[in-house]
């Protein structure tokens, strides 16, 4: 997807206010083919894509309203579930690489599900394809967003709001409103 099909994508969100800024921040992440491959990853209502974008254009307003790092809130918002392989079934997937479906088939204990592990693996997998954007900041807002499921508490500002954002987003989804 190159820029121009990219806004289009981005229709629910490209005429609200900071849209252009936002833009600016994010725009290599979204262009970049590995992040693309989450359009192809099932996520509550839609793809793993469209939930951290919608995740980080809150992080970002709520973080120009409120006075924080709105770097560090936005980037960890698009990237807080970047994990490397997807953890529901889409059509889309037998289409891309076999490893997707065989992940997808491995028998998981309780406690090795993604709920429990997927924040660690969005983390390693921010470093190994866009570790440029890493900070204490952004790594600890990614590893602790599924507080209290992952029971570690986020230490920052930054880690809160993207707790926050992406469990309203989340409900939303879920709900089918935007």
């Amino acid at each position: 997807m190159n820029e121009a099909e990219l806004i289009k994508y981005l229709k629910i969100i490209r005429n609200r206010e900071f849209f252009d800024d936002w833009f600016k921040v994010v725009k290599p992440i979204l262009l970049s083919c590995e992040f693309q491959k989450r359009l192809k990853f099932k996520h509550h209502y839609h793809s793993v894509f469209f939930h951290c974008v919608l995740v980080s254009y809150r992080c970002y307003v709520f973080a120009i309203k409120h006075n924080i790092n709105v770097y560090n809130c936005t980037i960890a918002g698009l990237l807080h579930d970047f994990y490397p392989f997807p953890w529901q079934y889409s059509e889309d997937l037998e289409y891309m690489d076999p490893i997707y479906i065989k992940h997808l088939n491995r028998k998981k204990k309780f406690f090795e599900q993604h709920g429990f592990t997927h924040a660690r693996d969005a983390l390693d997998n921010t470093h190994k394809f866009f570790a440029d954007y890493s900070n204490d900041r952004i790594d600890n807002a990614i590893l602790r967003h599924m507080f209290p499921l992952n029971i570690s508490i986020p230490r920052y500002k930054e880690s809160w709001v993207v707790t926050l954002q992406d469990k309203i987003v989340a409900i939303k989804e879920l709900l089918k409103i935007y």
